[in-house]
């Protein structure tokens, strides 16, 4: 794992309003979107970002966003894809704990968690708009156990191999491999910036802009708590990928989804 590769890992898709995608703009009607974790190998070790949705939990809790996944679209069979189990994964990174970037975490007991430090306590105590958001504490022993949802818990998940390391601000999770805080979407939320020895650098919005046109126009969606906080990440996201020479991905963009590398394809 000399050289940087980066994979996307499908992992099916949702349905959403398009008044809720951008967020007081619309056009209003469904919009189905991608969902997709971010595999990073790299020299020092494998670098998982994000774990999508369970589909389970989906169609119990949120049933109207018509979730279509597929067995290789779950993080096992994506995963199987590249020849790997979970076990193969070194460190778990969310970028917030919203249930489409966090439903495969019980895969991963083994492996190292890192998260912004506000993430955990904000979805053992969302604000009542974010309940949905932050409804799948399958990710989190003492989330669960918070919001009294320890039945989602997989048998084995403690609060010892659910606990993160908390961070704030920007961090190098490893060489050439960045964090950037942007928060505004979620409490704690992260974008991230790659870098490679043979090609542009990669920012990936995750959900500081979920489109093209989110960024474009600025118009974030409309799960948020800090719409002004928002608006600043989205205006920073921009700058830094300017001043990076850096290609934009975007989270939740089925058009430029369908152009992006996934299963055994990669960037690097």
């Amino acid at each position: 794992m000399s050289d940087t590769k980066v994979y996307l890992l499908d992992g099916g898709s949702l349905v959403l309003d398009g008044y809720h995608v951008f967020w007081n703009r619309g056009p209003g009607g469904e919009v189905r979107f991608p969902v997709y974790s971010i595999l990073i190998e790299h020299a020092e070790g494998r670098f998982l970002i994000d774990t999508g949705y369970d589909y389970d939990h989906v169609m119990k809790v949120l049933p109207f966003e018509k979730p279509i996944q597929e067995k290789h679209q779950t993080i096992p069979g994506a995963l199987a894809l590249l020849g790997l189990e979970p076990k193969d994964i070194d460190v778990v990174v969310n970028s917030h704990f919203h249930f489409d970037h966090c439903g495969g975490n019980k895969y991963f007991p083994h492996a190292k968690k890192i998260c912004h430090r506000s993430e955990v306590p904000q979805a053992c105590n969302p604000q009542p708009f974010e309940h949905l958001g932050y409804s799948d504490l399958s990710f989190s022993a003492e989330a669960a156990e918070a919001r009294g949802a320890t039945a989602q818990l997989l048998e084995g998940t403690t609060r010892a191999n659910s606990t993160f390391e908390g961070i704030d601000g920007d961090a190098d999770l490893a060489r050439g491999v960045k964090l950037i805080s942007t928060p505004g979407h979620s409490i704690g939320h992260y974008s991230l910036l790659v870098e490679f020895p043979k090609r542009k650098p990669i920012m990936f919005t995750i959900d500081a802009a979920y489109t093209q046109k989110s960024l474009e126009t600025l118009c974030q969606a409309s799960f948020h708590i800090d719409p002004v906080a928002g608006v600043n990440s989205m205006r920073r996201v921009k700058k830094l990928a300017e001043d990076h020479g850096a290609e934009l991905m975007y989270s939740h963009d089925m058009d430029n989804f369908k152009t992006y590398r996934t299963g055994t394809q990669f960037y690097g």
